[in-house]
This record gives structure tokens, sequence and C-alpha cells, in this order.
């Protein structure tokens, strides 16, 4: 089985290098460049804004303290998305178990970078699975060997999952069906 990686520049990789020496300043540059994407999937996962500050502070704290056992550089933004997914399962998990005393419903506000409201509230309306898989595809440009690897499925598993987001996108979005 051929390994895929997110594209990498030849600068991302020696940022890479110099993090898992211990730089800094290379980590901090790391985290800023992956910001947005660690935002869009953890948003993908979790709702609340609290939650999703949690999980990619988790991640980040992780990230720095486990770079070292990166061993491709290639791989850094899979390495970086797969410990954000499970950072996010791990407060869901935890929030599955808090009793809430008032139902409110949390009003979510558009991502700057999602300019189709229509799209944006017909993706949080579908199945955490079918979501994550959409957001990580189509906004985050990840193969679906690379979605495969980061969330632990199978690569028939991401197509199937792939093709009943955009199904069930295209009737939510009124298309003709």
């Amino acid at each position: 089985m051929e390994a895929t990686t997110i594209p990498t520049t030849s600068s991302n990789l020696d940022t890479v290098t110099l993090a898992k020496k211990g730089d800094r300043q290379a980590f901090i540059s790391l985290m800023e460049s992956n910001k947005i994407s660690m935002y869009r999937v953890a948003k993908s996962i979790l709702h609340n804004e609290c939650d999703i500050e949690d999980a990619m502070q988790n991640t980040i704290i992780l990230a720095y303290e486990k770079i070292y056992k990166l061993k491709k550089n290639d791989y850094f933004k899979t390495w970086l998305i797969r410990i954000l997914i499970n950072e996010c399962n791990k407060v869901h998990k935890k929030n599955k178990k808090t009793i809430s005393l008032e139902k409110v419903k949390e009003e979510s506000t558009p991502s700057p970078q999602c300019i189709n409201i229509d799209l944006y509230n017909a993706l949080n309306s579908l199945d955490e699975k079918l979501r994550l898989v959409i957001t990580l595809f189509y906004f985050e440009d990840m193969t679906t060997k690379e979605i495969s690897k980061a969330i632990g499925i199978s690569d028939n598993a991401v197509r199937t999952r792939l093709f009943r987001g955009r199904e069930k996108l295209y009737k939510l979005l009124g298309g003709n069906s």
C-alpha cells in the first residue's frame, strides 16, 4: 500500500525538522500555519466554541510534547489532525456524560471562510461521521487515503461516507432526487 501525504513544501519540512529538535519558534510557526485547518476539523466534530478551543489547546500541548515521535516529517499535518480528532472525541465523550440543567441550543456562527450560509447549515445538519469526512476532503484537501489513515477507517469506508454525505447535501440544498 502506497503512503500518501498532504503536500508539504520544503520550507515546512525544514520547520518540522527544527520543531522536532526543540525549536519553539518553528513549532509556533507550524501551529499558526495549521490553525485554520485544525479549527475546521474540530468544528465539524464539536459545535461548542469552548469545546473546540479545549480540543485545539490539548492538541497543541500533545503535539509539542510528542513531536519527537513523528517518524516522517511529510506526515506532520496528518499526524496533527489525528491527534486533534482523538482530542475532539475525548471532549465529545466527556460531554455525553454531562447532564445539562438547561437545554439551550447554542447558535453557531458561520466561520469567516464559509461564504455560503445554506451550505454551512446543510453541512452542520449532517451526521458527525459524514460531516468530518466531507470537511477533511473538501475543505482540507485531504485524499481518501489520508482521511482513512487520520480517522482510522478503511479507504472504502471513506469513499462510502463521501458518497452518502454528498447525496444528503444535494438533497438538503434542494437538488432533485
